[in-house]
């Protein structure tokens, strides 16, 4: 079974599919560099100690770890989704266990695997029980974000779940009606995209259909962005 097949099948898509020559065939995102400015990786190492040592709320006094986010430096997109949960408290690493997983066929699916992003949450820390985090919460974490974002530099953002989405966009809209518009993220105008959460979609695996919809969106996008 192809590649594309296999994550559709994992997105739980049964779509006609072309040979994997022609107009039709998927187009994966071309590696990306690997190398950063020395300025700007001090920068991301500066940061992730302030994270790692932060105190600004009373998540530091519950947590494991810090999960500051992981993937490419410099990239064309940026993956945010809304707090670390037990897995990725362990770990130390976004999108974990079995969202995670999902969240790599999702990615792959839309031409853009995991390794060739920036994946990051709106918290570094995973509120006890997995609870929903409370403005104070967000607003002392999102400076750390709002620094990511700078550096990273996306071509597009797209925001897995309500959590993600409403914070960045400043909003109380459900993602239902979110989804299918590009909005815009800061001073420089980011295209920003929203989709369901991996989480939820294990919950309920009847909405995958409407996350291949939202991803086909995102890379066309994403094309338009950068201008070819």
């Amino acid at each position: 079974m192809r590649a594309r097949e296999h994550y559709l099948q994992a997105l739980g898509v049964d779509v006609w599919l072309p040979r994997s020559s022609g107009p039709g065939a998927l187009s994966v995102a071309p590696p990306p560099e690997t190398g950063v400015p020395s300025d700007v990786a001090a920068r991301w190492s500066s940061l992730q100690g302030q994270v790692r040592e932060c105190t600004r709320c009373g998540l530091c006094q519950t947590r494991t770890q810090t999960v500051f986010g992981v993937g490419q430096q410099r990239t064309d997109l940026m993956v945010i989704g809304e707090a670390p949960g037990q897995d990725e408290d362990e770990q130390g690493e976004p999108f974990v266990g079995r969202a995670g997983q999902l969240l790599n066929s999702m990615l792959q699916a839309m031409g853009h695997p995991r390794q060739s992003v920036y994946i990051a949450n709106i918290l570094k820390c995973r509120p006890p029980n997995n609870r929903n985090p409370n403005p104070a919460e967000v607003a002392s974490c999102l400076p750390y974000l709002l620094q990511q974002i700078e550096l990273v530099q996306p071509r597009l953002i797209l925001a897995v779940g309500g959590i993600a989405a409403q914070n960045l966009l400043a909003t109380d809209v459900s993602v239902g009606r979110l989804r299918g518009s590009v909005h815009r993220f800061g001073e420089r105008a980011i295209p920003l995209i929203v989709t369901y959460h991996p989480a939820y979609l294990l919950r309920s695996p009847g909405e995958k259909r409407k996350v291949w919809t939202d991803l086909k969106f995102a890379r066309a996008e994403l094309t338009r962005a950068r201008g070819n």
